[in-house]
């Protein structure tokens, strides 16, 4: 910055050092400028460093030079008010109280919100539910560890060797029958179902089983599909000792695909990958072929796709109700006295599973055979799906949720991410018009 010198020619121009000007004070000598003393140093109230500037270069070039000065000053900017006031001293609006109105639009979204965090209705259908602990006293302690004593100790081998020979005399007669008699015939079926049924009832006494059936038991008759609700591959196997059902079933590795592709295929069962859409059309196909024929063993669906802890149901595929046939729904209820029968398939392998039934005191369990049902007139594919889950949960004590099973292995579909997305933006674009 250049100042002009005022005992100076006008054509002489030399530097001067801008120093910043303190607060003023009666003391002329706290306001230097060049060697300079303001002439407003005697004032006592505070003046920006920016207009004392301006102020002195005002002073200094009085005498010559005075709109070239002019001209000069005002090409700066003009200072920003903003900057000396404080926060309170700000014009600001008053704060809006928060209506009715406004908390009745947004109640929704945070009831949703707050309900999937403190109430998931969706997580507690596959979570196991551990036991009360009872055992934790002088005189209970001590029967608890005779209680596993006996449990690992002599009944754990007892079931194990029973399993082992159990499948020894199946195999033994299961493959002569399987590979030797040519084609398929009445008895061959028949006797491999008998044989099916029978590994089925070895299953059952390795975990000492206590199953009850109640209702008539199934018999073998065209148009007709049974439908059950699903808490772990053990329903099957349950189901499978009273009669020989060909299951709809997910295909598994390990030993359990060898049992699916080897035995199971006797009896007519049908498996299918879930994550496969051309699986599902192939699976369709069968299932109609297989309900039109009288010999073909009774056809069991479990329409919940997966494994549900049997507290809830959650909702019904809709395939095996539009068979254009006879449904005829079965409750299966556990009880969780000496063990869980829930398969999380998610943290337990099914060999695991078994161990832990094969260490329990014993499987309790009510299977009812309820009354069949027809699609009524007038009444849609769903409808009717929803009619006969109202049947089995209210049967067996469970307690609807509506939720899709296939969440539990396959991320939500995109239809439905964008469906919440567009009810949230008519909601907001509604308020928006009103206001």
């Amino acid at each position: 910055m250049f100042a002009y010198r005022p005992h100076m020619s006008a054509e002489r121009w030399c530097p001067l050092v801008y120093e910043p000007l303190p607060r003023c004070t009666s003391d002329p000598r706290h306001h230097q400028f060049a060697g300079r003393t303001t002439t407003h140093c005697a004032q006592s109230h505070p003046l920006p460093h920016r207009q004392a500037f301006l102020g002195v270069i005002a002073v200094a070039v009085a005498p010559a030079g005075v709109g070239r000065w002019e001209e000069m000053a005002s090409s700066l900017d003009a200072p920003n008010l903003d900057d000396y006031l404080t926060a309170d001293s700000l014009p600001q609006e008053p704060p809006r109280s928060l209506t009715l109105r406004d908390l009745l639009d947004i109640s929704p979204v945070l009831t949703e919100a707050a309900g999937a965090i403190v109430d998931d209705s969706f997580t507690r259908c596959f979570k196991s539910n551990s036991p009360e602990p009872w055992n934790w006293n002088i005189y209970l302690f001590p029967l608890w560890c005779l209680g596993v004593v006996i449990r690992y100790g002599l009944l754990f081998p007892l079931r194990f060797l029973t399993l082992i020979l159990g499948w020894m005399a199946f195999f033994t007669a299961f493959f002569p029958v399987r590979f030797l008699m040519n084609g398929k015939n009445r008895l061959k079926s028949k006797i491999e179902r008998k044989l099916v049924e029978m590994m089925c009832s070895v299953f059952v006494a390795s975990w000492t089983g206590v199953i009850k059936y109640h209702g008539p038991r199934p018999s073998s008759r065209p148009y007709q599909v049974f439908v059950a609700n699903h808490t772990s591959m053990i329903d099957f196997i349950i189901l499978e000792q009273m009669t020989a059902f060909a299951v709809i079933m997910q295909k598994h590795p390990g030993w359990v695909g060898f049992i699916q592709k080897t035995i199971l295929e006797s009896v007519g069962c049908i498996w299918f990958n879930r994550n496969d859409l051309k699986d599902r059309e192939v699976v369709g196909r069968k299932l109609r072929d297989h309900v039109q024929h009288p010999d073909n063993n009774p056809l069991l669906i479990f329409p919940e796709g997966t494994c549900v802890n049997n507290q809830y149901t959650v909702m019904f595929k809709k395939g095996a109700f539009e068979l254009g046939c006879a449904v005829c729904p079965i409750a299966i209820k556990y009880n969780k006295i000496f063990v869980d029968a829930f398969w999380n398939s998610k943290k337990q392998s099914f060999t695991m599973h078994l161990v832990r039934l094969m260490t329990s005191w014993a499987v309790v369990c009510d299977v009812w055979f309820l009354e069949p049902q027809y699609l009524r007139e007038g009444e849609t594919a769903i409808e009717f799906t929803e009619r006969v889950r109202d049947m089995i949960a209210a049967r067996a004590g469970l307690k609807k949720v509506p939720w899709d099973g296939y969440l539990k292995h396959n991320r939500p579909s995109p239809k439905h991410t964008e469906e919440k997305q567009r009810m949230f933006a008519e909601s907001v674009l509604r308020r928006l018009e009103e206001n």
